[in-house]
């Protein structure tokens, strides 16, 4: 499967962005963050990129800030995981019958990527994807993952519009389940609620079972 190098340089504004960081907190991950989950998982979470404080410090998705508590807890719940999602890692969850990645493999600004920075990782997901040989479902979290989903299926975007709880299945059989991102700032403003995300969650588990 195609990863990005270490030191990958496809994005100069986030190669930049990385090494500030490594030279400010040499003990953090500060690369470019790959998929966490079996590759053999009938379901694909997908995010927009790795959290400042969150993966590119932990190296793994999701980890390491307040999204993963309520993703990781959630995909235990309903049968994808195993474990106890504890102190913001990832690491003390086992993966059973899912794998969480992002659109854009490195920390952007802001967390902000360009179309640019999106475009030059689609190779990386479109090899993760392509590696999923069981795939059946995509959790899109957000408006760009959802977007890079899309087009990593060569679907048109007109052919699904963005919307919490929307779900659209394709051809080759797989399903994609839209979410608002289970970020702290869209849960502290109520734009996702709990029973909301909860929802989604209970529509792929219902689909898969």
């Amino acid at each position: 499967m195609l990863i990005p190098d270490k030191n990958c340089c496809k994005c100069p504004r986030l190669l930049a962005f990385r090494q500030n960081w490594r030279e400010r907190e040499p003990g953090w991950h500060n690369a470019p963050v790959e998929g966490y989950g079996s590759l053999k998982a009938r379901l694909l979470v997908l995010g927009l990129a790795p959290g400042l404080k969150g993966a590119n410090m932990s190296g793994l998705p999701f980890s390491g800030d307040g999204s993963g508590d309520y993703l990781y807890r959630f995909l235990i719940k309903y049968g994808f995981a195993e474990g106890n999602y504890e102190n913001h890692d990832a690491a003390t969850v086992l993966m059973t019958d899912s794998r969480v990645s992002n659109a854009v493999r490195c920390v952007p600004p802001e967390n902000r990527p360009t179309g640019a920075e999106a475009n030059a990782c689609m190779p990386f997901l479109e090899a993760e994807i392509a590696a999923m040989s069981n795939l059946q479902a995509v959790l899109n979290l957000g408006k760009l993952a959802h977007q890079r989903a899309l087009k990593v299926f060569g679907e048109k975007q007109s052919s699904m519009k963005f919307a919490h709880r929307a779900r659209k299945t394709l051809e080759n059989g797989v399903t994609l389940f839209d979410s608002y991102h289970c970020s702290r700032y869209n849960l502290n403003t109520g734009r996702l609620t709990v029973k909301m995300f909860e929802a989604v969650f209970s529509d792929i588990r219902d689909f898969l079972d």
